[in-house]
């Protein structure tokens, strides 16, 4: 099944597997179901990468535009739009899957298990789901698509904003059955990442390294955000807090996020919707409580996200809004009122007066 043409020497060292063997006789058929924000640039970039020496790749959206504007963005040499999530899982060998939630997945996988009982495979099919799921839904999966022949799943959820998802600078974590990772990781280093993670064969630990890590960026959020705000209202200024933060901990994040909270770059639809930030902190906040390890930095962060969506839905109500779907930097907002400044508009306010 392998295709070893998709990995360079110069990126040996970001996947942590041998190279597969040589392809069989028959190409490899890649699909992908989900052109979401991360989604969409992740096909993209796996439709560029092997438009030469593989099939077109096959996209399912729900939404049909999605998939036509891929289409129409790379041409019908590089992608195939299938009509029914049947097709998808009947004609490809490997089928990605990033998508909205859980129940969303659920309910997807469950369509693919309906195929597949329809159609049993006769060769290896490879699922990848690369969405942040709560690990126990993983080894749901594992178990529905294990009761039928040839049928394997690896857990494969990404590091990464969707300019990462753009630029094919994410970071991916792995795990599940070892020679499915294999196949994998060679097509997704560097089409769609940069490095892989390998966490072994049990699928549920790269889902719960996804969570730990989404946990630690929300809580530098919420930390960002309160010292930026301190920063405004103190008369220092959010912009001199920000440059001094990009001199000593220039961190990826902290730079991208502060420059968002800074300039009120709020817009969801290019950035991470404010929902699926609450999601994972739910997620987050019950894993932490399952294991008993508290997380008071994600509980505070998920108390701004909260706040934060209430304020929004409230302009949403009043015609107010400026964005339709606000990004989670926009947490910001819950420490801007609670220090009597403007939730969305760093403008307004305090206004910050040098004194020399």
């Amino acid at each position: 099944m392998a295709n070893n043409l998709l990995q360079s020497p110069a990126h040996a060292s970001a996947v942590p597997f041998s190279r597969p063997p040589t392809p069989g006789v028959h190409p490899l058929q890649v699909g992908f179901c989900g052109l979401g924000a991360m989604g969409y640039f992740m096909a993209r970039n796996l439709a560029n990468s092997f438009k030469s020496q593989l099939p077109p790749l096959i996209v399912y959206n729900r939404t049909v535009s999605k998939s036509q504007k891929l289409l129409a963005e790379l041409g019908a040499s590089a992608v195939k739009v299938a009509d029914t999530l049947d097709q998808l899982v009947t004609e490809c060998d490997v089928i990605f899957t990033n998508l909205a939630n859980d129940a969303v997945v659920m309910n997807i996988y469950n369509e693919f298990a309906k195929a597949l009982a329809h159609s049993p495979p006769t060769k290896v099919k490879i699922f990848v789901e690369t969405s942040t799921i709560y690990p126990t839904l993983a080894s749901d999966l594992d178990k529905l698509l294990l009761s039928f022949p040839h049928t394997h799943f690896v857990t494969s959820p990404i590091f990464g904003p969707p300019k990462g998802a753009d630029s094919a600078t994410l970071v991916i974590a792995m795990s599940g059955d070892y020679r499915s990772k294999k196949e994998i990781a060679f097509l997704l280093v560097p089409a769609v990442g940069r490095k892989v993670i390998d966490l072994g064969g049990n699928v549920e630990k790269a889902p719960t390294l996804k969570l730990i890590g989404n946990g630690m960026i929300m809580g530098m959020n919420e930390l960002l955000a309160e010292t930026l705000t301190l920063g405004e209202k103190s008369g220092i200024g959010q912009q001199t807090v920000y440059n001094l933060i990009k001199e000593i901990m220039p961190a990826p994040g902290l730079v991208a996020y502060g420059n968002k909270m800074v300039n009120d770059l709020f817009d969801g639809t290019v950035g991470f919707a404010i929902d699926g930030g609450i999601k994972d902190a739910n997620h987050i906040r019950r894993l932490s409580a399952e294991l008993n390890c508290p997380m008071p930095a994600v509980d505070n962060a998920h108390r701004s996200l909260i706040s934060t969506r209430a304020m929004h839905q409230a302009q949403v109500v009043a015609g107010t809004q400026q964005w339709d779907i606000i990004d989670w930097s926009a947490s910001i907002a819950s420490s801007r009122v609670a220090a009597g400044l403007d939730p969305f508009d760093s403008k307004k306010g305090t206004g910050v007066i040098r004194e020399d």
